[in-house]
């Protein structure tokens, strides 16, 4: 059975980045409330050699731009990972937004099939579209999503599993 990968993957991202969006927004009133400086969930992480808070977010939308592109076979554009603030973390994710509508159901026709390739300092991956998405793209998302709702949740901030599906 064929995967429709243009519909998997903007429904995924356009209801799970709006809610990321809220639960920031909820961590940043949750600072003020308890007089808690901002860096400190902006910093936090859940182990010693996990990737903070902020990079978190910029790896969810990461998987957004690159896989929106790399399956409509489109050049990922470069985004300069230099947020600071909850609200450029949430002008980031707007930014993924933006950059989703860019593309067309029609872009994906081949999606499935397409060679997809990542090249790391380190090593390269060969994909072909269709397990590039899921395996790769989608665990990735949801990854980065969750570890991000993690660290606020551990640091106390006041979000539940309604946040986080976005209901």
């Amino acid at each position: 059975m064929a995967i429709d990968t243009f519909e998997l993957m903007t429904s995924t991202f356009s209801k799970m980045l709006p809610a990321l969006k809220n639960t920031i927004s909820k961590a940043e009133a949750s600072c003020v409330a308890r007089n808690i400086d901002p860096k400190v969930l902006l910093t936090g992480r859940l182990a010693p050699d996990m990737f903070d808070f902020t990079r978190q977010v910029q790896i969810t939308t990461d998987q957004v731009k690159g896989g929106m592109a790399r399956l409509a076979g489109a050049e990922v554009p470069s985004w300069p990972d230099d947020e600071a603030s909850f609200a450029d973390l949430t002008a980031r994710i707007d930014k993924a937004l933006a950059f989703m509508r860019e593309f067309s159901l029609d872009q994906y026709k081949e999606a499935e099939t397409r060679k997809v390739e990542l090249k790391f300092p380190n090593a390269s991956f060969e994909f072909v579209g269709k397990d590039y998405l899921l395996g790769f793209v989608v665990p990735n998302f949801y990854f980065h999503l969750t570890a991000a709702y993690a660290i606020l949740r551990h640091n106390g901030v006041d979000i539940g599993k309604r946040d986080f599906l976005g209901g």
